[in-house]
């Protein structure tokens, strides 16, 4: 392969995504240097250093947040889990404090809100978040507008760059989910989004094999108080748990785009198929969910078949591992009720996507 340099040309200052999630957070090259970031097992540190203690940093934890700090465009901060993230940004709206928030999104967030409701620790705003004259109603006194675009499960999506312009006009902080979309798909401090969450666990690690959370923003003042939240809070992350994420980040690219090009075929599909009444894609990303038999029946029985029918689609209650994975969610306490109770939410994996499809359709076809 030729030298750009040589050739005449510059080469690239600013690699592209797929790259950066390769080279970085690796050690310096200098010659006998591993090439990865090793685990640091450690609970104490020798004084005098950087850190003095492992509950305020740890390098492989370091390592990690290089990665998506720089894919993101924005200083990361992992947590312990997706949920201890959620926590560490709510728990910075003030007492009585009013969070705009979608209807439709991740349960773990739902539960947060309605229990912040219910003691009065907060008042939420409850919105469609595809409706954006609604959001955008819902502004004025609020101190957050918690995002997730496309939702979990009902895969709406938010007009993300309007919703931050006005919400910084009005002085509402913005906390935006991209657990979904990933950095590849979507980079929501570009477009004015003050703090991002991850559920590290799914597409960042990528292997079902890690909890892991992380947090990511440009504002120094607002990454202090959530890396103070950590610390006091100890929501921290095992080292170990932070090099398998860092690890699996490595190939999030190749794995995603396979995700991605699985679900489009099969969401086509299934869009035409005779079994499935609705069918949500939001035309990108790894996640469809779909709706099967009869809406007025509250068991969502024929949905519960056709989860427990599949062969490879393993029937769990995660997503964005290399295999792919269903699940009827309305079986999740705590889901909220605008999931219908015969919804399916199907996280496309990167195997052969002729056998992923005919496995699913012999099962819709069986229920």
């Amino acid at each position: 392969m030729s030298d750009p340099a040589r050739a005449g040309g510059a080469p690239d200052p600013t690699p592209r995504p797929a790259t950066r999630l390769v080279h970085g957070g690796r050690p310096d090259p200098r010659a006998g240097a591993p090439l990865t970031e090793p685990v640091t097992f450690t609970s104490t540190y020798v004084q005098d250093g950087p850190v003095s203690y492992a509950r305020f940093g740890n390098p492989t934890w370091t390592a990690f947040e290089d990665v998506l700090g720089e894919l993101e465009g924005g200083s990361a901060l992992s947590f312990a889990s997706g949920m201890a993230a959620v926590d560490a940004v709510l728990s910075l709206v003030p007492q009585g404090g009013t969070v705009v928030a979608p209807r439709g999104s991740y349960n773990g967030t739902v539960a947060w809100l309605r229990e912040a409701e219910a003691s009065g620790r907060a008042v939420v705003r409850w919105v469609d978040v595809a409706d954006t004259e609604a959001v955008l109603a819902a502004l004025p006194g609020a101190d957050l507008l918690w995002v997730e675009s496309p939702t979990n499960p009902l895969l709406e999506v938010a007009d993300l760059p309007a919703l931050a312009t006005a919400a910084r006009a009005l002085r509402v902080r913005t906390a935006a989910d991209n657990t979904f979309a990933t950095p590849l798909g979507a980079r929501p401090l570009a477009d004015g989004v003050d703090v991002v969450v991850h559920s590290a666990t799914k597409y960042l690690a990528g292997h079902s094999d890690v909890l892991l959370g992380a947090t990511v923003t440009r504002d120094d003042a607002l990454l202090q108080r959530l890396h103070t939240r950590r610390t006091l809070g100890g929501a921290v992350p095992g080292p170990m748990e932070a090099w398998l994420a860092l690890r699996g980040v490595r190939t999030l690219a190749v794995r995603f785009e396979r995700a991605c090009a699985n679900a489009a075929v099969i969401a086509q599909r299934l869009a035409e198929h005779p079994s499935v009444r609705r069918s949500r894609y939001p035309g990108t990303g790894g996640i469809i969910s779909i709706e099967v038999g009869d809406p007025a029946d509250e068991t969502g029985a024929i949905a519960e078949a056709v989860a427990a029918t599949t062969r490879l689609w393993v029937p769990s209650t995660s997503l964005g591992g290399v295999e792919s994975q269903i699940e009827r969610r309305r079986r999740q306490p705590g889901e909220p009720t605008t999931t219908p109770t015969s919804l399916l939410r199907l996280s496309v994996g990167i195997e052969d996507v002729e056998d992923l499809w005919a496995d699913l359709a012999a099962a819709l076809e069986a229920a």
